[in-house]
This record gives structure tokens, sequence and C-alpha cells, in this order.
């Protein structure tokens, strides 16, 4: 399912193998179940939120809740017939994750979650502006561009994680040197210029007549950047506020 689109859940070819269904892929439903699936993660996030907060150990929580998600999405992205039954599952798996790790910045940080939260969500109003207004569009090279950038950062996450269970740190990736700040910011914009290709899929896939199903599809894909960059932006702030 990888393919030119810089997300990896979505690609240009996901919608080469259907026809015209009867019952297409809309772009109204699409942000409806967008809506639906935001819902159920924020659900979870306060559940895992209210229970750190009572004093409860959520560390399985975040932990599962991160495995199970990182399964789900996999799944999902290869058989995107099942998003209509595992993307709910994967918002409330991706919640319990978020919720929890919110919570521990919040504990470090008073106020960070707050402010990763409107962020997040200012970068995503203002990148939908720019792809309705056409001040962004996403030819084919930039969405080579984001791919590859982003395929880049994923394997040096993996690296990352695979070093350090030797007891190896990479170097800049988790500190608050200025590098360190200076990659966290090049992460962010690389996931918030995600949005942009999932705004472009959704588009051709409403275009192209694609599934009803598919909807559920678009907005997991829409998800997974929303739950990157909040994730991106939060380590960022904790770098800027740690050096205070």
């Amino acid at each position: 399912m990888i393919g030119r689109s810089g997300n990896p859940t979505l690609s240009d070819n996901t919608f080469d193998r259907f026809d015209s269904a009867h019952d297409p892929m809309t772009i109204g439903g699409t942000v409806n179940k967008a809506f639906m699936t935001l819902a159920l993660l924020i659900a979870a996030a306060i559940v895992s939120w209210t229970m750190y907060f009572n004093g409860y150990n959520v560390g399985g929580l975040a932990i599962g809740g991160a495995v199970a998600g990182f399964i789900l999405a996999l799944i999902i992205s290869f058989k995107p017939t099942a998003a209509p039954y595992l993307v709910p599952v994967y918002a409330v798996a991706e919640g319990l994750f978020l919720g929890a790790l919110s919570a521990t910045y919040e504990t470090l940080y008073y106020g960070i979650t707050m402010q990763a939260a409107l962020i997040t969500i200012s970068v995503f109003i203002a990148l939908l502006i720019a792809y309705k207004t056409r001040v962004i569009r996403a030819t084919e090279n930039f969405k080579l561009g984001i791919f590859a950038a982003t395929a880049g950062i994923a394997i040096v996450y993996l690296l990352s994680f695979i070093l350090g269970l030797f007891g190896i740190t990479v170097p800049y990736l988790h500190d608050n040197s200025l590098i360190g700040i200076g990659i966290s910011v090049v992460i962010v914009i690389i996931a918030a210029l995600n949005f942009v290709l999932d705004f472009d899929f959704i588009e051709n896939g409403a275009q192209q007549g694609a599934p009803k199903y598919m909807e559920w599809y678009g907005a997991f894909g829409l998800m997974v950047t929303l739950v990157w960059l909040y994730v991106e932006i939060i380590r960022l702030l904790a770098k800027l506020r740690s050096r205070d």
C-alpha cells in the first residue's frame, strides 16, 4: 500500500483495483468517519489520562495501546476492507496510548498537553485551507519528496529503537540541544505535510467512486498523521521547555 503518497497508509494506487462502486465513497462521508474516529480516540485518551491522575499505573495501557495500534495499522493498511471494523478499535488503542503519554508530559510540564493539542489543530486547519485554496498542491514530485522524507524518518526511528535495546543512543534525536530541537522541527514539518497527501488521497478516492468502506480507510489515514504530528509536537515542546 506504500506508493507515491507520503503517508504509508495511503497511496495513489490504492483505488486502482476498484471499479466504480454502487454506493461510492464521498468526502462528506469520510469527514464524518474521521470525526467519529477522533471522538473515540479522545474518549479513550480521557480514560487513561484520568486513571493516571487518580494514581493508577497506566504504563501497561500505554505500551499495550501503542503495540495494538501498530498491529492494527498494519492490518488495515494491507486489508482496507477491514477498515470499518478495525479503525474504531485502532482509535481506542491509540487514545489509551496518547492519554497516558500526555499525562506523563503534563506532570513534567504543566499545560503542555493543551499547547500541543492547539498547535496540532491549528496546523491541520491551516493545511486544509492551503490545500483547498491550492496554495499547496500535491504534485507527483511533492508526493515523492514527502514519501522519501517520511520513510527516512521511519528508518531512523526503527534504528534508534533497535540500538536502544543494546544501550546505544542515536545522537541528537532525543536530546534538547539546538541540533536536537532542529531535528524535531524538521520532523514536525514532514509530519504536517502528510496532511496534504491525505486530503489529496481522499479527494481522488471520492472522484474515482471508491467503495463506501474506503471512507473509513481515508479517516484512518488522517488519524495516523494526526497522532504522529501530535506526538512530535509534544516532544518538541518538551525539549524547548526543558531548556528553561
